[in-house]
């Protein structure tokens, strides 16, 4: 990792915690379940960081592999054909910290390469053997977002993320990634049901003792549809209401759709509980 992307990946990790961060999903996916299609091409990918950017994001999230239930795996060759055009345009003079969205080792290791600084997991370094170390090497900051294969009614969801967790992070300390640089996701809408989903948000605080950053990913997650009469999980407000009810929770970094929206939401939360403190 290069010196400036060492400055930007630690100016990132020492806001957190100051206030409600939000990180800005940028999909350049095809099939990706709210936005696919939408910036397959880089340009339309670069132009899209830049305003998430101007609408107050603090880093944006870059993946080339729609993770939406039932999405048919894509190759090691494709993902890097879609995110390398992007990375190549926008990291070297972009303002923001970046972070790739892959559970691929490669990917990881090469979005690094072209100015990543953090590698966000879906399995948690636990998919890719190799995942661990190459994060360790390229020296990036990596979110470890708990998952499951399947889903499973009858599981206490918290439970089974602290045991998730557990091997995740045993597997951070074995590469030698700094427990500073490592964040943890509950990993909304992924191998849980719309309960557990639910479940997962409100117990937010059980998992404090981690002494981890913790971010939540709620965003048009079709569990908040379930909720809302008009079932409309692309609606910014499910989502907002989600993202403050983590906040409310310890939650520290949100991966939102709709930026503008909760950088603004959140900022108001953030003065009320500030006020509230004093």
């Amino acid at each position: 990792m290069q010196a400036a992307q060492r400055a930007k990946r630690d100016a990132f990790l020492d806001k957190i915690g100051s206030r409600p961060l939000v990180m800005g999903i940028l999909n350049v996916t095809p099939d990706s379940f709210s936005d696919g299609g939408a910036f397959g091409d880089s340009q339309a990918a670069v132009a899209r960081a830049r305003a998430m950017a101007a609408q107050g994001c603090d880093i944006v999230d870059l993946g080339g592999e729609s993770t939406r239930p039932g999405a048919a795996a894509i190759s090691l060759a494709e993902e890097l054909g879609r995110i390398e055009p992007v990375l190549t345009q926008l990291a070297p003079a972009f303002e923001l910290p970046i972070s790739i969205d892959t559970y691929k080792a490669a990917v990881a290791a090469r979005a690094v390469e072209l100015g990543a600084v953090l590698v966000n997991d879906i399995w948690g370094l636990q998919k890719d053997a190799a995942m661990a170390e190459a994060i360790a090497g390229a020296e990036a900051a990596v979110v470890v977002m708990h998952n499951r294969s399947e889903k499973n009614a009858a599981l206490d969801i918290v439970a089974d993320m602290r045991r998730f967790f557990d091997r995740s992070l045993a597997l951070a300390a074995s590469a030698g990634i700094p427990h500073k640089r490592i964040i943890l996701d509950p990993g909304i809408g992924f191998g849980k049901t719309s309960r557990q989903n639910l479940e997962a948000i409100a117990r937010l605080a059980e998992l404090k003792d981690y002494g981890l950053p913790i971010l939540v990913g709620a965003s048009r997650k079709s569990f908040l549809g379930s909720l809302m009469p008009d079932r409309a999980e692309a609606s910014p407000i499910g989502t907002l209401a989600a993202s403050l009810a983590a906040a409310a929770g310890g939650a520290a970094i949100f991966r939102v759709h709709d930026v503008a929206e909760h950088a603004a939401g959140l900022k108001v939360f953030h003065a009320i509980r500030s006020a509230a403190a004093r």
